[in-house]
């Protein structure tokens, strides 16, 4: 590989663009590296078998694409009507401004996932007031983290095995959890102590009902937060147990027909992940975009290659998101697979490469068969994690055990073009 281009497809700040930059060039082993502004298309070149890239600051063109946005990175935003009406300030947990001040402002926040359990707990201190606009209660675990003692930190000094035991243990710990989501009868112990983490930190019998979630553990993604429900029961946040329906001049109407006052409302609604906005930028060999081709229905061979777009790698493409322990094992185990992959083109003279459909479709089907009965499926709630055909889009089995299946490239499993039958 002669160059490095490093594209984004929208909304990632600069200091975000210079700490890959940073990393790229003293990482990785090219004669020069570029940066680009914002890409607007990706469509594969079948003759000149390149992919061409219209960037803001003009087109590239490149043999194989990596793309490694994440499934995560392209903000839900809700299309409510009266939005023009709103006079004061609407933005997404993930474009926060960052001159963004709530010293005093009332403030509204659309959600209780992830997001919202981040950010509430830092700004309920400073605001005047307030509302919290929760569709359904979300599962919130203590958190156990702590600091690292001096004692632990002389041991680990002294004996290394020690502290990669510890990991080797936690690292197990995570793992294990897939057993429950796999099998939601074993989800009890968790479930009791998402309960018990609940009456602890929330006193008002009242508030503490409508932060019980209905559904099984896991069904949506397990929050972690020892600062969330005491945030919410302070005398300045009201939780509001609907969604929003429309923007009104001075706030926002919730479901019950009530208007609530809001100078800055904040939409901690998620990402779009099955149907996202950047699939929509991608063509492959046939013209069509990979959301068309998608179908609401994202599929991936090894989660990584697609059949009908050569030459690209999805780093957390399908099925490779987790709800148990962290994704950076799966990124590592696909980037592993992914330089396996080049390297094996270099060695046989392969120009391009593309997955098989029929091997695609048996790992489609392979990962459908052990998603069925998991937790996601049939755990009683409507999330990100499902398909239009309600069927997870997770990976239903450990990291562990993707990153063995993804440690050799299986080159039989792909068309592959030489320099020579390509030319031809």
């Amino acid at each position: 590989m002669s160059q490095l281009n490093i594209v984004r497809f929208a909304g990632r700040e600069a200091s975000v663009n210079a700490y890959i930059i940073h990393n790229a060039s003293h990482a990785c082993a090219v004669d020069s590296l570029r940066n680009r502004e914002e890409a607007s298309e990706l469509a594969w070149d079948d003759r000149a078998r390149r992919w061409r890239i219209g960037t803001a600051a003009g087109p590239l063109e490149a043999r194989l694409v990596i793309a490694a946005m994440g499934a995560l990175s392209e903000p839900a935003v809700p299309e409510l009507p009266g939005i023009e009406r709103f006079r004061g300030r609407l933005v997404h947990s993930a474009r926060w401004p960052e001159e963004l001040d709530l010293r005093g402002a009332r403030v509204a926040v659309l959600g209780t996932g992830a997001s919202a359990v981040q950010l509430i707990p830092e700004i309920a201190p400073v605001v005047e007031a307030l509302t919290v606009y929760q569709r359904t209660p979300a599962w919130v675990l203590p958190h156990p983290d702590r600091a690292t003692s001096a004692l632990e930190r002389a041991l680990y000094r002294r004996a290394p095995l020690a502290q990669r035991a510890v990991r080797g243990a936690v690292s197990a710990a995570r793992e294990s959890m897939v057993l429950g989501l796999r099998h939601p009868a074993l989800l009890g112990v968790g479930e009791r102590l998402g309960r018990r983490h609940l009456e602890r930190q929330v006193h008002d019998p009242e508030l503490r009902e409508l932060l019980r979630p209905s559904y099984r553990l896991g069904c949506k993604r397990i929050l972690i937060s020892n600062r969330f429900y005491p945030a919410l029961a302070r005398p300045n946040v009201t939780l509001v147990p609907h969604g929003v329906v429309g923007f009104e001049r001075d706030g926002v109407r919730g479901a019950d027909g009530a208007v609530r006052q809001a100078d800055v409302v904040i939409a901690a609604t998620g990402f779009l992940v099955t149907d996202s906005p950047v699939a929509r930028r991608i063509r492959g060999r046939d013209g069509r975009t990979l959301s068309e081709h998608w179908d609401g229905r994202p599929r991936a061979h090894r989660g990584t290659t697609i059949a009908g777009f050569p030459n690209l790698f999805m780093v957390l493409g399908p099925h490779t998101g987790l709800g148990h322990t962290s994704v950076v094992l799966m990124i590592e185990a696909q980037i592993g697979y992914v330089l396996a992959a080049i390297r094996a083109m270099a060695a046989r003279g392969v120009e391009v490469i593309e997955p098989r459909e029929a091997a695609q479709a048996e790992w489609a089907a392979r990962v459908r068969r052990r998603a069925r009965g998991t937790v996601w499926e049939h755990g009683g709630c409507a999330s990100w994690y499902l398909d239009r055909d309600g069927h997870s889009v997770l990976c239903p089995d450990s990291a562990r055990r993707f990153r063995r299946e993804l440690a050799r490239f299986d080159l039989a499993a792909y068309r592959a073009r030489t320099y020579s039958s390509a030319q031809g």
